[in-house]
């Protein structure tokens, strides 16, 4: 029997360790693997389909509340964050405008909640409630309670709700800690009143929950054991309010954590906390993601007058000069969907439905035109794989592009509903989150 006992331990450590390493079919954070939006190649994704007529739609499922939170995939689980009102159903304004008013929603008692469901099916493996509380912040008429994408490392899931708390729970749903953050401040920099609310996401890293908050004072970088939630570090930042969430890249001589600022791009030692490097001129809004692709760390920033797209090269210190540069371009910088690479070439995507192609290493433009968009433009970040990239319109719409250096609209693809939040890919199946559903889309096998 101790034998036994003893055989059954063995197995269930190995499983839990298989657990703990990314597969190639996963996608544990925004972005999926290093942000950087691309799936590995033999995917074979539908080119077409309906969501009205159920064409190469395997399930759609209802997800209360409301969220931008992007889908999040390890093994066969998909982790979804959301926040439900218990008043009545909220709403946010989809589309292109410029007023920043606040919703009317924050004197009501929100559920912050995180969802577990069967990635194959679509069932709702449980749900948690990590709060049940009023929003301590306004959020942007446009934005939710909801904004940040969680993070899972295969054992653990951190959901980031702003000034309402940072919390982690194990992939069983069990709740293991909660940090409160303080109060996160975020909106307009040159208008203190304008609250948007946060939208930089947690990513996971040897062990480490990294959460990146950027806001009108006192911005910061903070580091918490994964397991218990004790601080390991945490680094002053003197920067303005910010949406981007921070990426890690493992490069051949060291590992550089990249985060994108108004002030300053920086590169931090991961494990400590130690600016590595800073870079100037960035525009006073940043939200896009940095990224790496071919050794170089892609990123960019959209407002204008600025708008400009670094490509730089790892392992800097200090100050970075003109040889620190790949190539840098002003005004083709997306305000808020992050830059896709794929085979050699740079996509960039803005708000508003101007698309780019650039070449990766030098930065030669080979095309630029507009992505007609229904009238509310993308705010979600294209994704991409098997040499195709998807580009998801507020309007509810995926366009399908050939990711090459000659613009080519292989087709474009109705959901029905208003889409924010960026898709995940994984096994062939695009999963993505719109307004009120999470639809699985893929070829649906012949009986």
């Amino acid at each position: 029997m101790g034998k036994a006992k003893v055989i059954w331990g063995f197995f269930l450590m190995m499983g839990l360790a298989a657990v703990a390493f990314s597969g190639e079919h996963d996608w544990p954070s925004f972005r999926g693997p290093s942000a950087t939006g691309l799936a590995p190649d033999g995917q074979h994704l539908s080119l077409k389909w309906n969501a009205e007529t159920g064409e190469n739609v395997l399930y759609k499922v209802k997800i209360p509340g409301l969220a931008h939170s992007s889908p999040i995939i390890w093994g066969d689980r998909i982790f979804l964050t959301t926040a439900v009102n218990t008043a009545g159903d909220s709403t946010f304004k989809p589309g292109l405008y410029g007023a920043g008013d606040a919703a009317e929603d924050r004197k009501e008692v929100h559920d912050f909640q995180i969802l577990c469901l069967e990635k194959s099916t679509g069932k709702v493996l449980w749900t948690q409630t990590a709060a049940s509380e009023k929003p301590i912040d306004k959020r942007h008429v446009k934005a939710t309670y909801a904004n940040s994408t969680p993070a899972t490392d295969g054992k653990h899931v951190a959901a980031f709700f702003g000034s309402n708390g940072l919390f982690v729970y194990t992939v069983e749903g069990k709740f293991l800690w909660k940090q409160e953050l303080g109060r996160l401040d975020v909106g307009a920099y040159d208008l203190p009143s304008y609250e948007w609310g946060t939208a930089s996401s947690p990513i996971m890293w040897d062990g480490k929950v990294i959460v990146q908050c950027d806001t009108q004072k006192d911005s910061f970088i903070v580091a918490f054991d994964v397991a218990t939630g004790k601080e390991i570090w945490r680094t002053p930042r003197d920067e303005l309010p910010s949406w981007g969430t921070p990426t890690v890249y493992e490069g051949k001589n060291r590992t550089e954590l990249i985060t994108n600022g108004s002030n300053f791009i920086r590169g931090y030692d991961p494990a400590t906390g130690k600016e590595l490097w800073r870079l100037g001129g960035s525009s006073k809004i940043t939200a896009p993601t940095p990224f790496v692709a071919d050794d170089l760390i892609v990123v960019a920033s959209g407002r204008a007058p600025e708008r400009p797209i670094f490509v730089i090269k790892p392992g800097a210190n200090g100050d970075l000069g003109p040889d620190d540069i790949a190539w840098s371009i002003n005004r083709r910088g997306p305000y808020m969907p992050t830059p896709i690479a794929v085979g050699g070439s740079l996509f960039s995507l803005n708000n508003d439905g101007p698309f780019a192609c650039f070449d990766l290493a030098t930065g030669l433009e080979h095309f630029y035109l507009r992505i007609p968009h229904g009238g509310n433009g993308f705010s979600a970040s294209p994704i991409a794989a098997d040499g195709k990239i998807y580009l998801t319109g507020e309007s509810g719409n995926i366009h399908v592009i050939e990711a090459t250096t000659e613009f080519k609209l292989l087709a474009t693809n109705p959901i029905g509903e208003p889409l924010m939040a960026t898709p995940a890919i994984s096994e062939g199946v695009i999963y993505v989150r719109g307004a009120e559903h999470l639809f699985a889309i893929g070829e649906k096998k012949q009986p």
